[in-house]
């Protein structure tokens, strides 16, 4: 059976197949589609298979061409589960959001299980790759597999975890050729594991078990939270002793050994940063294990919108207006640069926080054309002369590169960066306000900026 099973791999013969055809598993598909492997899509938005079915892409880092190129052809997506017993693999890549009392919601691994017990056929291979808490695989996949029906992993059915890595918007890496960590619930469930993998991904990188790469995705994801925390509270005390932290980090980073920057924000996005370390200091709860610096971190990162909240009243206050009746334009909606993910984005809860204090908000996202708040869709505006000329206050939440932060910068009356953006754009002193209370510095006129000084 695993002989039969790695032939099919390794001659690109299989069919299989991807549950959940979002920011992971869309690109996961498009990969094994372009290898040549007949793969079958499962997602339960009609709305997502309707565009994949007329040939586009909804997910940024793959194109219109790409979907197009392989659709009908050997890539079908839909909705009906029942394609999974003729699957000879399957990646599941679903959602695994926080429930609203900081615990992992694992509803819709529990879903996909259901549908493989009713439909999976003996000699199939399975690979998680939702991001979850070490022990899921083992705990939800394989013990409720073994418990409905006649299979045993590594003997009638392979099971793997293999955490996904997907940067959105990163131009130099991406689902081929970043590295893939791969553990298997059995030797012979990670040798089919791999042999499936490296057929279409540049590097796989094998550990001794499912809980073990697990364990990867959330250490780095808790490292990044972690630091980020750190000079998120680093800006908050400089904030106070009266120094520009951005100053003191891009001097920081010069140093070639033993130092990593990270920056500040007005909060963090994406579904890994805000989610991943609550994972695992959920799960090491069970383990009488309390784990103090995630908490602080998650602590520190989560109140930043509140901080940049205040920060934009003291600027206010600064120059006599209120927030209550301040015109406020938001530049920026997405959680990052260059992308048109929302997902956990701060610039959204400074949005609300804004609203509640009675400021008229607006925003402008070359990448978001509308957002849900509550039961109202806000839409984007231009970015113009006159909704720059209206606003009492620009707050810069997200550093896309397309904005002409010169003419922002130029016509806005008071600006407020919380992403240091305005660092190296002409006259942006006296109007521009620092995420951290301070304006960008200016070194002694005979010393130039990032210069190396040698002392006599």
């Amino acid at each position: 059976m695993k002989e039969a099973l790695l032939t099919k791999f390794e001659t690109g013969n299989a069919r299989v197949g991807v549950i959940g055809l979002g920011y992971v598993g869309l690109p996961l598909a498009v990969e094994m589609a372009q290898k040549g492997f007949e793969v079958y899509g499962i997602d339960v938005s009609k709305e997502k298979m309707d565009i994949l079915n007329n040939g586009k892409s909804y997910v940024m880092d793959i194109s219109d061409e790409q979907v197009e190129a392989i659709i009908g052809k050997n890539f079908f997506p839909g909705d009906d589960f029942s394609v999974i017993s003729k699957l000879d693999a399957v990646s599941i890549c679903v959602p695994t959001p926080l429930a609203k009392t900081k615990e992992p919601d694992v509803s819709y691994i529990n879903a996909v299980v259901e549908k493989l017990v009713e439909f999976m056929t003996e000699g199939t291979l399975v690979v998680l790759e939702s991001t979850t808490y070490p022990g899921t695989t083992d705990e939800l996949i394989k013990a409720v597999i073994e418990e409905n029906t006649s299979f045993r992993a590594g003997e009638d059915f392979f099971l793997c975890f293999s955490p996904e890595r997907v940067d959105p918007g990163n131009q130099q890496f991406n689902t081929k050729n970043t590295p893939k960590v791969l553990g298997g619930a059995t030797k012979p469930c990670l040798e089919l594991g791999v042999s499936l993998y490296s057929s279409f991904l540049e590097n796989i990188v094998p550990v001794s078990s499912t809980s073990v790469a697990e364990m990867v995705k959330l250490l780095e994801n808790t490292f990044r939270s972690v630091n980020i925390g750190l000079v998120n509270e680093l800006t908050m005390m400089c904030d106070r002793m009266g120094i520009n932290a951005w100053e003191v980090i891009d001097a920081a980073a010069t140093k070639p050994f033993g130092y990593m920057p990270f920056y500040p924000g007005p909060g963090i996005g994406g579904h890994c940063i805000p989610l991943d370390p609550a994972y695992l200091s959920w799960k090491a709860k069970m383990f009488n294990f309390y784990n103090r610096f995630i908490e602080l971190a998650s602590d520190v990162n989560g109140n930043m919108p509140r901080y940049a909240l205040n920060q934009a009243a003291d600027i206010l206050n600064d120059n006599e207006k209120s927030i209550k009746g301040s015109k406020i334009f938001i530049l920026g909606m997405a959680y990052k640069k260059n992308i048109d993910d929302l997902r956990e984005s701060p610039a959204l809860e400074i949005y609300r926080l804004l609203e509640d204090k009675g400021a008229h908000v607006y925003y402008h996202d070359p990448f978001v054309s509308s957002f849900k708040n509550g039961e109202e869709v806000v839409y984007s505006v231009e970015l113009n002369d006159q909704n720059l000329d209206d606003a009492d206050l620009v707050v810069i939440a997200t550093d896309h590169t397309t904005v002409d932060y010169d003419y922002v910068i130029d016509r806005a009356k008071l600006i407020y960066d919380t992403r240091n953006v305005t660092k190296n754009y002409k006259d942006s002193k006296g109007k521009v306000t620092l995420l951290g209370g301070q304006q960008n510095f200016d070194l002694p006129t005979n010393v130039e900026e990032n210069s190396s000084v040698n002392p006599k």
